[in-house]
């Protein structure tokens, strides 16, 4: 088994990000497999160097060590490139020049799904060279993969079978924005394709793009891995932890002197591996079994958090 963590350098982990980098740690360690970390540092403004080393710093601190030097996608374009130049010579890709505001004005481009927005209607699909040509010399083009039509399957190792229709619901995505930056969905797949990755825990939120990733594996003929997506921690107002909450933020419990065994049984608590005492990781990767995961979101309570940990 090789598993992974992801995390985008955006602000300092919250115990969402960390509950999800702990579990797949105890995927992989109980296996006796490897773990390894990447930074998916794409968004190149809004991701920021010191946070990677905070994000290093966090999970040294809670015992989560990983076995080989990270990816970082910011310096693997080329690899992106080559990639993409595979899906180009096969006619799976082409450049498209609408704006977010021509796709959502069409007439045909139903409401898609959510961090996609409206359905691609596939408006420049079919340009000629010439039409390429003349576009071009106004605006950048994206590029984006021409999605096979028919429903994806596959078994999620906790949620079960999962079903989607990726043209009828997303239409043709993107690979390559028009700023020239890979897309999340090339690069995931390339990158986890490159470090042998067999099982992908992470969090639900990125349940449905899982179909587009299957569909890119199968056109580069890349093996998928297996997937494991588990329910989100959410705050007291339903909506999913942020970076910017602080209370739930590692470093400040760090900072505040709480052991990272008290940490660590909250999280298993949060995770139906433990009732919330103190424990260590040898602890958990010993109980680990996917079967008591949650199928729900976990709501976290600051009142909760404050008792667990000593706080008041």
């Amino acid at each position: 088994m090789r598993g992974r963590f992801a995390p985008s350098p955006t602000g300092r982990m919250h115990l969402g990000n960390v509950r999800s980098a702990l579990l797949g740690w105890l995927q992989a360690r109980a296996a006796g497999g490897a773990f390894l970390v990447r930074i998916e540092d794409l968004d190149r403004a809004r991701c920021k160097p010191q946070f990677v080393e905070d994000l290093y710093e966090d999970l040294r601190w809670l015992g989560l060590d990983w076995d080989e030097t990270p990816l970082v996608q910011s310096a693997r374009d080329d690899v992106y490139r080559e990639a993409q130049a595979r899906l180009e010579r096969e006619g799976l890709i082409y450049p498209c020049f609408c704006t977010r505001a021509e796709i959502a004005r069409a007439a045909s481009a139903p409401h898609g799904l959510s961090e996609e927005g409206p359905r691609y209607p596939g408006t420049c699909a079919n340009l000629t060279a010439a039409q390429v040509s003349e576009r071009s010399r106004t605006r950048a083009p994206a590029y984006r993969f021409r999605a096979r039509p028919g429903e994806v399957r596959f078994v999620d190792d906790l949620m079960g079978p999962f079903v989607q229709d990726v043209q009828a619901l997303v239409g043709d995505f993107v690979v390559r924005r028009n700023d020239g930056v890979a897309s999340y969905q090339l690069a995931v797949v390339v990158d986890d394709a490159d470090s042998r990755i067999t099982h992908v825990l992470r969090g639900d939120d990125l349940l449905s793009s899982t179909p587009r990733q299957l569909q890119l594996y199968e056109a580069l003929r890349l093996p998928a891995p297996a997937f494991l997506h588990v329910p989100l921690v959410l705050g007291e107002d339903g909506k999913r932890l942020a970076k910017r909450d602080g209370a739930f933020a590692l470093a400040e419990l760090r900072a505040r002197g709480r052991p990272r065994e008290h940490v660590l049984g909250l999280l298993a608590a949060w995770s139906g591996l433990g009732d919330g005492s103190p424990v260590d990781l040898p602890a958990l990767v010993a109980r680990f079994d996917r079967d008591v995961l949650p199928h729900a979101p976990v709501v976290a309570r600051e009142a909760q958090l404050l008792d667990a940990l000593g706080l008041r």
